[in-house]
């Protein structure tokens, strides 16, 4: 399901002055415990090697998303450790929840001088919106009025081009079994999106694989987790053999939206690939 725009490689794009060069990495499901495993392997090692894999890929970036399930066990000293590892990006580095995460923990311990969690950002013509689309004790997502309300305002107040993030998936990704933990009130979000043509890409987290696909003129993304990764079109929950990765987004000053997912050059050590869940 890739579009056309994500077909290339990014480093080779002709991109003109003034584009936004965005890093966005999801589903680091760190842990207190540095030793801390999922599924088989340690997420936090797995995580330093996609972090070398992005220094060596050496694509200038002006800023980092990051999209949700940060920290597995939701802990302080998880999220302090994780808020370590983004300031040495030395960049603004912006985060959302996921399901795995506390919002209120989160948002306690992601601020430094250069991670924190806003709601909406501006640059370069661009506004980006930033959704909570946790649902307490569920592993699928909603949007809450108030946070339906602040999509609404952000859009209305707002003619630049326009990229949304949140962590669960709005539209089904073809496997059925993470496909029943998507965003429920999808239909309220795209209800807002329709009526506003600056929007020009949905990215999110959660699947653990890479989509792309379009609807209309919106680019959808979900990008591969810095650990495990799930097989896609999988009926049953199912571990994937491809390698962690992470996704780069040129977004022009005429609105187009270009990227490229990239992934380490081997999959973790000790992967449990017959697991049956988490």
């Amino acid at each position: 399901m890739n579009s056309p725009s994500n077909n290339k490689n990014i480093s080779e794009l002709r991109l003109p002055s003034g584009t936004l060069r965005i890093l966005q990495i999801t589903d680091t499901h760190l842990y207190a415990d540095p030793q801390g495993q999922l599924l088989g392997i340690n997420t936090l090692d797995s995580f330093q090697c996609v972090i070398e894999q992005i220094r060596q890929n050496n694509w200038p970036v002006d800023i980092v998303l990051v999209t949700g399930d940060l920290v597995h066990d939701a802990s302080p000293t998880g999220y302090q450790q994780l808020s370590d590892l983004l300031d040495n990006f030395e960049l603004p580095v912006y985060c959302l929840p996921g399901n795995h995460d506390v919002p209120e923990i989160m948002h306690e311990h992601l601020k430094s001088e250069f991670v924190s969690c806003p709601q909406t950002i501006d640059l370069q013509g661009w506004r980006l919106i930033l959704l909570n689309s946790v649902k307490p004790n569920s592993e699928g997502g909603h949007l809450a009025d108030d946070e339906l309300q602040g999509l609404q305002q952000a859009l209305a107040n707002n003619d630049k081009h326009t990229l949304i993030s949140l962590h669960h998936q709005p539209v089904p990704v073809g496997s059925t079994w993470i496909d029943s933990m998507t965003l429920d009130n999808a239909d309220k979000m795209f209800e807002i999106v329709d009526q506003a043509p600056q929007v020009r890409g949905i990215l999110w987290g959660h699947v653990h694989q890479q989509f792309d696909q379009m609807r209309g003129q919106v680019h959808l993304m979900a990008s591969p987790s810095t650990c495990v990764q799930f097989a896609p079109e999988s009926s049953d929950f199912s571990v994937d053999k491809q390698a962690p990765g992470f996704r780069l987004l040129a977004l022009t000053p005429d609105g187009q939206v270009r990227s490229q997912v990239i992934r380490t050059a081997a999959i973790p050590l000790g992967l449990d690939l017959a697991s049956s869940g988490y």
